[in-house]
């Protein structure tokens, strides 16, 4: 009996048909909200909520926000893992988008540091706190939900469907703050950059009832019959005693993917702006690009990895990116706008969300389906919550160090993070996965 057997009868098509729009859609909304956070850090918040005496400083206070964001990514990870693991997925991924979009709606409400002083910062922490919960939750649930609604040979196209998600709503972010930036400052400053936040609060609504539509996975249901037979579930114990090698897959493999994909998206936004004195919105513009792009990368990877498998999709954007490393700031610091955007295509458009569509068969099969939950969220976010938090902030302050604003150590920590994504993706547990799976199976049918 193999993993891909695992399962029960393939989901019914008409069920498969609402899972999608649920997975991307819900996705989508929920990482405008946290794409949106990132943007707005590194071009807006640190004027709004912090001192202006020194804007550099200020910038590096409002990129540190960012980062408070992901430290309460992996207690949502955690906790929201094994609920899901318990309960089922979609109790987990309703609840989640709650969250993410109620917080990301009271952040556009917020009173700035000119009208209240220090509490302007503190109430954006908080607010960033509970959109890291909420997001710490979703991208492992949603990946857990579209895996476990596919067959054997459709793994890897419905795998990426969070991923497009993912990337949907880094476009439709990326395009607003594009929109909001070309408008003059006052504007932006003054309430222009309140708009997206306060309509989070519709799109919650349109994405809750979404989810709400979504069935309960057949894998899912499958493991609830088995620990009603005997084998009871106890995700997190069997996670740490007996899947403690592919959570270390998990942790590996996005904790290089997180540093470099978040060095690219976000960092390179403050970089031109603060240190090439480009314009805002060429670098938002060149995001909205690559996003574009990526759209049309997610599935085409997703479809590549029923041919030639996930850890290949992986292995081959680990080497991208290193190769990626020097060249991207080169073409940055022409200051030419084309070659800004051809970089950020090349980077965001193709190799990042290459790499992310893979991860959703290859990181779901480190796990058997009683700790996939569990196991997705707590590898993905306490693998990642260090360097997609701190990797941004820690480049800032290497380029700021550096005589001249040079960037070759940041470029050095792309080689590093595609070595850690190479070395992850070897050391894939899917054998011993099945193994497992197989002796549970013969476990339970022994009792009946």
């Amino acid at each position: 009996m193999t993993l891909n057997n695992a399962a029960s009868a393939p989901p019914d098509p008409s069920s498969r048909k609402a899972v999608g729009p649920a997975v991307v859609i819900g996705s989508a909304l929920e990482w405008f909200d946290f794409y949106l956070y990132a943007s707005m850090a590194a071009l807006v918040f640190g004027k709004l909520f912090f001192p202006e005496s020194n804007p550099t400083t200020a910038t590096l206070a409002s990129m540190a926000t960012f980062a408070v964001g992901f430290l309460a990514r992996p207690f949502g990870g955690i906790v929201f893992g094994l609920i899901g693991d318990k309960f089922g997925r979609k109790t987990v991924l309703s609840a989640t988008f709650l969250l993410m979009g109620i917080s990301s709606g009271l952040i556009g409400l917020l009173p700035t540091y000119s009208s209240v002083g220090i509490i302007a910062p503190i109430l954006l922490v908080v607010l960033r706190l509970l959109q890291g919960l909420g997001a710490g939750a979703e991208l492992g649930s949603a990946t857990a939900v579209a895996y476990e609604h596919a067959d054997a040979k459709t793994r890897g196209r419905r795998g990426s469907l969070p991923a497009l998600g993912v990337n949907i709503g880094l476009f439709a972010s990326s395009l607003t703050v594009t929109v909001l930036t070309s408008f003059s400052e006052d504007f932006l400053y003054g309430w222009g950059w309140r708009i997206p936040f306060v309509a989070t609060f519709a799109l919650a609504g349109l994405g809750f009832w979404v989810r709400r539509q979504m069935p309960e996975t057949p894998e899912f249901e499958k493991a609830a019959r088995t620990a009603q037979a005997g084998a009871k579930a106890k995700p997190l114990r069997s996670l740490l005693r007996s899947h403690w090698r592919g959570l270390a897959v998990v942790m590996a493999v996005t904790f290089g993917y997180n540093g470099v994909s978040y060095i690219f998206k976000t960092f390179s936004l403050s970089y031109l702006t603060t240190f090439r004195d480009v314009p805002a919105n060429v670098g938002a513009f060149g995001i909205t690009l690559a996003s574009a792009c990526a759209i049309i990368t997610v599935p085409v990877a997703g479809r590549i990895c029923d041919f030639v498998g996930a850890k290949t999709v992986i292995l081959v954007g680990a080497a991208a990116t290193a190769a990626l490393a020097f060249p991207f700031f080169w073409l940055l610091d022409t200051g030419q706008h084309v070659a800004i955007w051809i970089a950020l295509i090349l980077a965001t458009g193709i190799v990042v969300p290459a790499m992310l569509s893979a991860q959703g068969a290859f990181l779901s099969q480190q796990f058997p389906t009683r700790t996939r939950v569990s196991g997705l969220g707590t590898g993905r976010e306490v693998g990642g919550a260090f360097s997609g938090g701190l990797a941004p902030v820690a480049a800032l302050a290497l380029v700021t160090a550096t005589p001249g604003h040079a960037t070759w150590a940041v470029s050095l920590m792309f080689v590093g993070g595609a070595a850690l994504i190479a070395v992850g993706a070897l050391f894939d547990q899917i054998k011993a996965v099945e193994t497992d799976e197989a002796r549970i199976a013969e476990a339970v049918g022994g009792r009946a």
